[in-house]
């Protein structure tokens, strides 16, 4: 995709081809207003970055293709929308963003060579991108070492900080813990059973959960990994029959989720009586599933579309006039939208696209517009968020069900859990 061309077709088949051009979106008068003047481009750019006296350029890197397109396809979705909502205001430091979007098609290496294309090649002035722990872990020592910025927007295990990368999704405290603790106590629950996907961000946040569940004193029944992409399930679904653990805890991601809970299904396991907890299905991953087959399921996230404040009721119809009515948005959707925004306020705050100026800039910058509510970037370059629960409707989308009454402070290295 060339930079600037947001016509083409969409990456998944999930939703209705839109042309990107379009009026302004609802909601703009919540959000942040642009500068008005722009600087010359050697005042705000003295590192060699793909920017003009009229434009900037930036890249989305995310996988439109393989197992995890399931997933990734609503991040782009949110970062075009947000870019066009900064665009239409006038954009950064006066300058209209331009887009460069490369697919690392659920593939590490290739998360890895899209990325230093970006940086090195097309010289782009920031990434949002990746999805999976392994890809961003692929990237980090490329953004690292030709000094890009990085904006992640998935929940993810922490035990990671860096100057390259603001983390717009929960850590592990903010989501793995809390989910645990709202489930141990409103469910009284005492054994778990914990499947995951076989990469680093299930079994990190596995690791975490069991020793959280132990510290309780409580019981992991049973702890198991499947490849990316894995379809069948029917072997563990008996075990956990047999085994009748109070909790399924999962972190199955991408496009094996389809498999998994047709064949819980299908398997008599009726999750109104058997409490399962994902901290990895959105709604998103729900329109592949079908909400029929996880209705009754907990959720541990910081965002539902469901979600009843002005922020949302902003974003959500604009989200859907771009990507059509049939469109869903989850977590890692919302999160993913901050990234644009909050990228454009510290740029504004430092007065540069230079990325040393933007990291050092970043700390205590705020988003009174995110759907979520409100969200703040910590020193530790990760956000303050709430932390939500919500419960799988047959039509798709989550009751919120629980949510923190204040912002948790991101905590990406929990004393104990490392």
């Amino acid at each position: 995709m060339s930079a600037g061309d947001f016509s083409s077709d969409r990456p998944s088949a999930l939703r209705r081809k839109l042309l990107f051009g379009m009026a302004a979106v609802p909601g703009l008068a919540l959000l942040p207003r642009a500068v008005a003047a722009a600087a010359p481009a050697a005042s705000v750019n003295s590192t060699g970055l793909a920017v003009t006296d009229s434009t900037v350029t930036v890249g989305i890197l995310h996988s439109i293709t393989g197992t995890m397109a399931i997933s990734e396809t609503g991040s782009v979705e949110a970062e075009k929308l947000a870019i066009a909502q900064i665009n239409e205001q006038g954009g950064v430091l006066g300058r209209k963003i331009q887009v460069i979007q490369e697919d690392g098609a659920s593939d590490w290496p290739t998360f890895a060579e899209k990325s230093k294309k970006l940086l090195v090649n097309d010289k782009v002035a920031a990434v949002f991108g990746c999805w999976t722990s392994a890809s961003r872990k692929a990237v980090l020592p490329v953004f690292e070492q030709y000094n890009g910025m990085l904006y992640y927007p998935t929940f993810y295990e922490g035990l990671e900080q860096s100057k390259n990368v603001i983390y717009t999704g929960q850590e592990a405290t903010q989501q793995i813990l809390a989910g645990l603790d709202w489930v141990m106590k409103e469910k009284g629950a005492k054994t778990f059973y914990l499947l995951g996907s076989d990469y680093i961000w299930p079994r990190t946040s596995n690791k975490i959960a069991r020793k959280h569940i132990e510290m309780h004193g409580l019981t992991v029944a049973g702890e198991e990994y499947f490849p990316l992409g894995n379809t069948e399930f029917n072997s563990v679904i008996n075990k956990i029959k047999l085994k009748k653990p109070d909790v399924i805890y999962m972190s199955v991601v991408g496009g094996s989720n389809v498999a998994f809970y047709k064949q819980l299904k299908a398997a008599g396991i009726d999750l109104n009586k058997q409490t399962l907890m994902t901290i990895s299905v959105t709604e998103d991953e729900i329109l592949g599933i079908g909400g029929e087959n996880i209705a009754g399921a907990y959720a541990c996230m910081k965002y539902f579309q469901s979600l009843d404040n002005p922020n949302n009721k902003a974003f959500v119809p604009a989200f859907k006039k771009m990507w059509g009515e049939k469109a869903v948005i989850g977590d890692v959707t919302q999160a993913a939208y901050l990234g644009p925004w909050l990228w454009k306020l510290t740029v504004e705050k430092a007065g540069s696209f230079d990325i040393d100026k933007v990291a050092a800039a970043s700390p205590g910058i705020e988003f009174k517009g995110a759907p979520e509510g409100y969200v703040r970037i910590h020193e530790n370059h990760h956000l303050w968020s709430k932390s939500r629960v919500g419960r799988a409707r047959a039509d798709g989308q989550y009751d919120l069900v629980y949510e923190t009454p204040d912002l948790m402070e991101p905590n990406p290295f929990p004393k104990g859990y490392q």
